[in-house]
């Protein structure tokens, strides 16, 4: 049940402040009228988290998934609302998200709205996933809704499973690399050069640019982790801001490979979100609204949300979406002709299935050319250190 702060007034004048805890505001005004005339102001004091990790926990797609599922199944066969939603936690695997639906669920018990109490409690949830339901709601089809996300976020599910399976390798591969490299360079290396020093022998420039290299990473390693480590908070710091955000982002999508990648899985994002927002009924502005904060691009994502004024003033969303730079054209095109057709929501529907297409696509033809440059680079690497390494001795031995 929710706490409200209040500050009223008895009938001679003085003021008074105080705590309630109430279902609703009518609730708290009513329990605080019973000793004072007057209610001056109500805030609602937000509900603390059992955990104070939970602010670090991400709920994902996976299990939001499910949860659609459950809710879908369970409202099909006519439970309440309120015992929907306590099967609905009693299943969920997450203890995140089943903690936010056993609050919601006692929400739901003393009077709120579902859309409602998940906006008070739900703060960890997807945007999407908040205004789906709120839109649903509002239309009196929640079931859609809930089939809609339970489709939108096993899709999403089954890409992200899908990428890290794929860069698995790879990471494994670099991580292993950098570890041998690192021995050798931190232990093997100073070990022959000792014993080099102890023959007097000439060294040629490969053996002495190794033995220079691993003397400076002996040497300055704390340095240049301290460093770099400052580097990486100091760039995560400035993305934190607004201006450094959106910088950073449009950097990335200017990167070669990656950067179309990103592109195209932000048009994806796009699309999939304001495809499943309009066949929830949610009108077009709140629509805009949500699917440009579920864009994971921050400079793509403003591109979107910079639409709203120009649609507010009557414009056409493809007109309105006609300048931003980094939107793909494909989509602002096709978003203009879906439009103008009436069919906006199933012309997003194959957009979304189009760049996800091309997104895989182009991932997995990215990966395929990753793995041998990867291998190459080790192959340089590992014959420059065994040409340092042995052409000491191959010298030694004609001398003699």
């Amino acid at each position: 049940m929710p706490t409200y702060k209040y500050e009223a007034a008895y009938a001679s004048g003085e003021r008074v402040s105080g705590v309630v805890e109430a279902a609703s505001e009518h609730e708290a005004v009513a329990q605080i009228r019973q000793t004072c005339e007057v209610v001056l102001s109500l805030k609602v004091i937000p509900a603390q988290g059992a955990n104070p990790l939970d602010r670090f926990q991400k709920i994902d797609a996976k299990s939001l998934a499910l949860t659609c599922q459950q809710f879908a199944i369970i409202l099909k066969a006519g439970l309440p609302l309120v015992q929907t939603v306590d099967l609905a936690a009693g299943q969920s695997s997450d203890k995140l998200l089943r903690s936010i639906l056993r609050q919601v669920s006692e929400d739901i018990a003393n009077g709120w709205s579902l859309s409602y109490s998940l906006e008070q409690r739900g703060s960890r949830l997807p945007v999407t996933f908040r205004e789906t339901i709120r839109a649903g709601e509002e239309s009196g089809d929640l079931l859609s809704a809930f089939q809609r996300m339970a489709v939108y976020y096993d899709r999403t599910a089954k890409t992200h499973a899908k990428t890290v399976s794929t860069l698995t390798y790879p990471a494994f591969v670099m991580v292993v690399a950098v570890v041998v490299v690192g021995i050798i360079m931190g232990y093997a290396v100073p070990a022959f050069t000792n014993t080099f020093d102890s023959l007097g022998l000439e060294l040629p420039w490969i053996t002495e640019a190794l033995i220079g290299v691993s003397s400076f990473f002996n040497k300055y390693f704390l340095v240049i982790l301290a460093a770099l480590a400052g580097v990486i908070l100091a760039l995560w710091a400035y993305s934190r801001t607004e201006q450094g955000g959106l910088q950073m982002s449009r950097l990335r999508l200017g990167l070669p490979i990656v950067g179309e990648i990103g592109r195209m899985a932000g048009a994806s994002q796009f699309a999939h979100t304001m495809s499943a927002m309009l066949s929830a009924g949610m009108p077009i502005l709140q629509a805009i609204e949500t699917s440009g904060r579920a864009v994971s691009s921050r400079c793509m994502a403003r591109e979107v949300l910079d639409t709203v004024s120009g649609v507010e003033s009557g414009r056409s969303l493809g007109d309105s979406m006609a300048g931003a730079r980094e939107l793909p054209p494909m989509l602002v095109e096709m978003t203009a002709v879906g439009e103008s057709a009436g069919a906006l929501e199933s012309t997003l529907e194959v957009l979304a299935e189009y760049y996800d297409n091309e997104v895989d696509v182009r991932t997995q033809r990215a990966l395929a050319l990753l793995e041998p440059a990867i291998i190459c680079v080790l192959a340089v690497v590992v014959v420059f250190i065994l040409m340092a390494v042995y052409l000491p001795m191959f010298n030694m031995y004609s001398a003699i």
